[in-house]
């Protein structure tokens, strides 16, 4: 009797074990393994995204991040990528210690100051022992360094250094800095500048001294207080130096600051200058000037007829009250108004007086008149004579308490009629 096919016999063990075989041999890929196949294969159009990491990848991971740590410390780079790249461990140490043996060199060279410039060695030609350039207090060192020592002050030669006089050298130094107007220069003259500035420090000093004698609403102030900085403010300057080639002080009831009609003196080689009053004056003080002028001008008139005044600063003219306003009014023309002020017409009688905007007197001195053992009590002297000047200023901008009812006493005693007065 003949049997179907395909139906395997109990005699035919062979039959039996092809099932399981065939079933190994099927299609289906396991995880383990499909995971690998993706991964390693670099078929086009298929998506390269890493799987979710698996259970039985955690004990690999803890054992390899021991290994990965060890390695990034011997490395000493925060970065893998750029220690794979680096050159290898020796290159590396050999490379830090010359930078480090460079960076000690620097910073010792850094510690001998100076202006130094660096030169090859065959570039630079040297004489004498010290190894000396072409210029005295010029150096090279073996590394081809140059060393420039910094100038000293210049010498007082014959002439002491004293406090109640100036010394030729405080002018010898301005003019060099009129000439040398830069800070480069400056701070390598440092020394200079110091020596220059004490000498006119301590001969403000002197002149304090004497000033508060000849008026005694001068305080005796240091002169920190009365002497202005030599810096320059040039943010809304078309001039773009940065120091004054000059030094000057004032003189005020509040020092070089405050409200207060002040002294003042400047030294410069050939253009030293002694003077006094209100330079451009705020409104306020500005407005009472011209209302005195406008009720009392005979007040400024006679302060201004002072013969000691016409004499040392309006050039020497006659008892002339005419000329006398007009050469106070051209010395003051620089920022004058053009017409009449507000409130004031302009056929005013003292209608050039109203116009001013500066109400100052002074005149220029001469290098010897400034220096020697005469210079202080020529100053003092010229600023002596516009002691009333000032002391008008101040009683019109700033007025004593009841000096008001004292100055409208006195123009009511001047107004009287003498045919009024009683005959004996």
């Amino acid at each position: 009797m003949a049997r179907p096919r395909g139906r395997p016999t109990k005699s035919s063990p062979a039959s039996t074990k092809t099932t399981p075989l065939k079933r190994a041999a099927s299609p289906t890929t396991p995880l383990r393994q499909s995971k690998r196949v993706n991964s390693a294969s670099g078929t086009p159009g298929t998506k390269s995204t890493t799987p979710k990491k698996s259970v039985y990848f955690e004990h690999d991971t803890e054992e390899s991040e021991p290994e990965s740590e060890i390695a990034n410390e011997e490395s000493g780079y925060e970065d893998e990528e750029a220690s794979a790249l680096s050159s290898p461990e020796a290159s590396e140490d050999e490379s830090e210690e010359y930078n480090s043996e460079e960076d000690t060199s620097k910073a010792k060279k850094r510690k001998s100051g100076g202006f130094r410039g660096r030169q090859s060695p065959a570039a630079v030609t040297t004489s004498g022992k010290g190894g000396e350039l072409w210029k005295e207090g010029v150096k090279v060192n073996g590394d081809g360094e140059v060393f420039i020592a910094l100038p000293r002050a210049r010498s007082p030669g014959k002439t002491p250094y004293q406090d109640d006089t100036l010394h030729p050298n405080t002018l010898l130094f301005l003019g060099d800095l009129k000439r040398n107007n830069d800070r480069a220069w400056l701070k390598v003259h440092d020394k200079d500048f110091r020596q220059s500035e004490n000498d006119w420090k301590s001969f403000v000093d002197s002149l304090t001294e004497k000033l508060t004698e000849k008026d005694e609403t001068i305080p005796e102030l240091p002169p920190k207080d009365l002497v202005f900085r030599i810096y320059r403010d040039v943010r809304f300057s078309s001039d773009p130096t940065p120091y004054k080639t000059h030094f000057s002080a004032a003189w005020s009831r509040t020092g070089r600051k405050g409200p207060y009609a002040a002294y003042y003196v400047q030294i410069a080689p050939g253009c030293s200058f002694v003077g006094g009053g209100l330079w451009c004056p705020e409104a306020d003080p500005l407005r009472l000037l011209r209302l005195a002028i406008d009720q009392r001008p005979q007040k400024l008139k006679g302060v201004l007829l002072d013969p000691g005044i016409r004499k040392h600063f309006l050039g020497g003219l006659g008892n002339d009250e005419k000329k006398t306003v007009k050469a106070f009014c051209e010395h003051n023309a620089s920022n004058a108004l053009k017409r009449h002020p507000k409130d004031y017409l302009q056929d005013h009688r003292d209608i050039a007086l109203l116009r001013l905007r500066n109400f100052t007197i002074g005149r220029k001195l001469k290098d010897t008149e400034v220096l020697g053992p005469g210079g202080l009590s020529k100053i003092i002297d010229l600023l002596g004579t516009l002691t009333p000047f000032i002391t008008y200023l101040n009683s019109v901008v700033m007025p004593d308490p009841g000096q008001d009812e004292s100055d409208d006493e006195e123009d009511d005693d001047s107004s009287e009629d003498p045919s009024d007065e009683e005959p004996e």
